[in-house]
């Protein structure tokens, strides 16, 4: 029978040794990747506040520091739609872009010169889809009563839909005082899904319209990149930004079938909210049935 060397059989341990060491750091590896892509509490969020709903349950599925009250900017435009939808006025009057409307607070560019003329539902298309400032504050201007009768619907619809830390101050969101939380603008996106023209908006990738005195074609696109990309099922959506709002982003989308309510707010970096419901979704559809879980980012 052939001997076996002390030296051989040592050079073998050291073989088995690191052989053994390899596969747990790989299997470490592995965990640690699972555990920080996929477990709530290491989701590398941007955003301060974060809360998505189970739309059929109500079932909380993911939150973070759901509670402060935000600057919601832009996202007021999603109440300026319903208050408009709910009065009834006529889609296809004409209104006119007045110097009423020009943004003086903070000088905001706008694609419409004072003088463009459209119908009123263009006028909503604009401020959906492209987040058009005039066209919001225009929306609001040729209410029954002016702007601050708009306003005060607004703040009555607010209460009505349960929003009881929500408050608006104009119909644009250019004002830092139009402020709400993560929950009350769950609510908000569920009223306002209901309305078929709002969803079908909102979820329009671009559009062109005849815009100025000479009704010049003007493509607009929407402020949100997702609604364009098919494995995206998105029913509603609009984005916000100002200053003191950060980027935010409400969404209605389905994941695996199930309906659900996306609020981020207060993110900040280049496309931060974008990447942000682009993690989050990944983090759900690994889970299938998501549990209740608070993450502590």
């Amino acid at each position: 029978m052939a001997s076996i060397s002390g030296t051989g059989i040592m050079k073998r341990w050291v073989g088995a040794m690191l052989l053994a060491s390899l596969v747990t750091l790989a299997q470490a590896s592995g965990h640690h990747r699972h555990h920080h892509h996929y477990d709530p509490n290491y989701i590398a969020l941007r955003s301060a506040t974060v809360l998505v709903l189970d739309q059929s349950t109500q079932q909380v599925l993911y939150s973070k520091n759901p509670d402060p009250v935000h600057p919601i900017a832009s996202i007021t435009k999603l109440m300026t739609a319903l208050v408009v939808l709910d009065s009834g006025q006529k889609l296809d009057e004409k209104l006119v872009v007045s110097q009423e409307d020009v943004d003086m607070l903070r000088h905001s560019r706008s694609r419409l010169p004072v003088g463009s003329e459209a119908p009123r539902l263009d006028f909503l298309r604009m401020a959906l889809i492209a987040s058009e400032n005039r066209a919001a504050a225009a929306l609001g201007r040729s209410y029954p009563g002016g702007i601050q009768a708009f306003v005060q619907k607004m703040n009555e619809e607010a209460q009505r839909l349960g929003m009881k830390n929500t408050h608006f101050a104009d119909s644009s969101g250019l004002n830092a005082e139009n402020v709400s939380t993560a929950h009350d603008l769950a609510l908000l996106v569920e009223a306002t899904e209901k309305f078929p023209l709002i969803r079908e908006i909102t979820t329009t990738a671009s559009v062109t319209l005849p815009v100025g005195p000479r009704g010049r074609d003007v493509q607009f696109h929407n402020t949100n990149p997702l609604v364009a990309r098919s494995t995206w099922n998105i029913g509603l959506s609009k984005t916000g930004y100002i200053n003191e709002s950060g980027q935010c982003l409400v969404m209605q989308a389905s994941v695996h079938g199930h309906p659900m309510i996306f609020v981020f707010l207060d993110s900040h970096g280049y496309g931060a909210r974008i990447s942000d419901a682009i993690r989050v979704r990944q983090w759900l559809e690994y889970h299938h049935e998501p549990q209740v879980t608070v993450g502590q980012l």
